[in-house]
C-alpha cells in the first residue's frame, strides 16, 4: 500500500478557532440532500468509528421518526439524494422503508455499508435487494491490503469485504451505469506525531485500489473516496489516549485550504439523527451540535413538517474539529473536495 502524503511536524503555536479562519460566515445554500443515521447498532466495532456503532448499541430509528422522515421525502422535490448510514443501516428499522420512498419519489439513494453486513443472518439478500432499487453503495475499505483492514476493522473484515465486492461485481456494481460501488479509504490512526498524514492523491490511489482489486479478485468499482479522520468518537479518544489530540487538530490546522470551504458538504445538506433532530453535518451530529435557526432554536423533522419547508438553516455550526474537513485537497462524505 502506497505511503499517505508526507507532511512536517505540527507547528506547536496556538491553535486558531476554526471560525477566525474563514473569510466569511459559513452559510447554508439550497439543500439537496437528507442524510440520515438510522442509529448506532453495528456488526462491527470499528476502531476509527467516529458513531462509536457496535453491536451492544441499542440505539435505532423508531416507526414514528421512519414515517415522518418518508413523508419529507415525498415532500420536498428539492431533496435530490437520500443518504442512509449508521451503525449499519442495512440492519436497523427503517432502512427498507426509506430506500423504497425515496426510489419511488426518484430520488438517489446511497448507503454506506461496511460490505460484511452481507454475511450476517437474515441479511444475505442485501446484494441482490441493492441491485434491485439502484442503491449507491459507499463501502468502507480503508486498504486494498488486508493487514491495514484488519488492524481497524477487525479480524477477518478484509476477506469478508473482498467476498462482499466480488458479489456486488457478480451483479454488475462497478461496470452497470445505474449500479454505483464507491469505496472508502482512511488513512490509519497515528500513534506519534511523525504519523500525522493527510490524505493522498485521490485519482492516484484509485488507480492503485483498482488495478490491484481488479488483478487479484476480479473486483470492478467506480470510484475511491478518501476521506480524513476527523477527532470524532472512537479516533478522539484514540488520540487522547495517545495525548495527541491537540496536536493533530494544530496538523490540520496547519494545513487548513480556504479552496475547500465553498465545497464543504455541510452547506447543502440535512443530517438528521435517529430522534429525528437536525444536525449540519454528521460530524456535528455526533459531537451533539444541534442545527440552529437565526433565533438560536434547534430544529426537528416535525419543525420542517410543520413549516412545509427545508430552509430554517443560515448559519451553519462549526467548531475546531472542522479543520478536517478542509485540511489539504478537503474532505467529505464525497471524499476529497479538491
Amino acid at each position: 500500500m502506497p505511503e499517505t502524503s508526507s507532511v512536517n511536524l505540527v507547528d506547536k503555536s496556538l491553535l486558531s478557532p476554526f471560525q477566525d479562519r474563514l473569510r466569511s460566515p459559513l452559510t447554508k445554500s439550497s439543500i439537496c440532500t437528507l442524510q440520515i443515521n438510522l442509529g448506532k447498532r453495528c456488526n462491527l466495532a470499528c476502531s476509527h468509528c467516529h458513531v462509536e456503532a457496535g453491536p451492544k448499541r441499542t440505539e435505532e430509528l423508531s416507526e414514528e421518526v421512519c414515517q415522518q422522515l418518508i413523508q419529507i421525502i415525498q415532500r420536498f422535490p428539492e431533496i435530490q439524494v437520500v443518504d442512509l448510514t449508521g451503525g449499519a443501516p442495512e440492519m436497523l428499522y427503517g432502512f427498507r422503508p426509506l430506500v423504497e420512498a425515496a426510489r419511488q419519489a426518484n430520488k438517489a439513494v446511497i448507503v454506506r455499508s461496511n460490505l460484511t453486513i452481507y454475511f450476517e443472518p437474515g441479511f444475505e439478500d442485501l446484494p441482490e435487494y441493492c441491485a434491485k432499487q439502484q442503491v449507491r453503495i459507499v463501502a468502507s475499505l480503508p486498504c486494498y491490503l488486508s493487514d491495514n483492514v484488519d488492524k481497524m476493522r477487525g479480524h477477518g473484515v478484509y476477506d469478508a469485504s473482498i467476498r462482499a465486492l466480488q458479489k456486488l461485481t457478480q451483479l454488475g456494481y462497478g461496470s452497470h451505469p445505474q449500479l454505483i460501488l464507491d469505496l472508502v479509504y482512511n488513512p490509519p490512526l497515528p500513534t506519534q506525531e511523525s504519523q500525522f498524514r493527510l490524505t493522498p492523491n485521490q485519482e492516484g490511489l484509485e488507480q492503485d485500489y483498482k488495478a490491484f482489486l481488479k488483478e487479484q479478485f476480479g473486483i470492478r468499482f467506480n470510484h475511491l473516496l478518501t476521506i480524513t479522520n476527523l477527532p470524532i468518537g472512537r479516533t478522539g479518544e484514540f488520540l487522547k489516549r495517545q495525548d495527541l489530540y491537540k496536536p493533530y487538530l494544530q496538523f490540520l490546522s496547519n494545513h487548513f485550504n480556504p479552496d475547500t470551504v465553498d465545497g464543504l458538504m455541510c452547506r447543502q445538506q440535512l443530517s438528521v439523527d435517529y430522534q429525528g433532530q437536525i444536525y449540519d453535518c454528521d460530524f456535528n451530529q455526533m459531537a451533539e451540535l444541534p442545527a440552529l435557526t437565526p433565533e438560536g432554536q434547534p430544529l426537528t423533522i416535525t419543525d420542517l413538517l410543520a413549516s412545509d419547508r427545508l430552509n430554517h438553516i443560515t448559519a451553519i455550526q462549526t467548531r475546531d474539529y472542522c479543520y478536517g474537513c478542509t485540511a489539504g485537497s478537503g474532505s467529505s462524505c464525497g471524499g476529497a473536495l479538491l
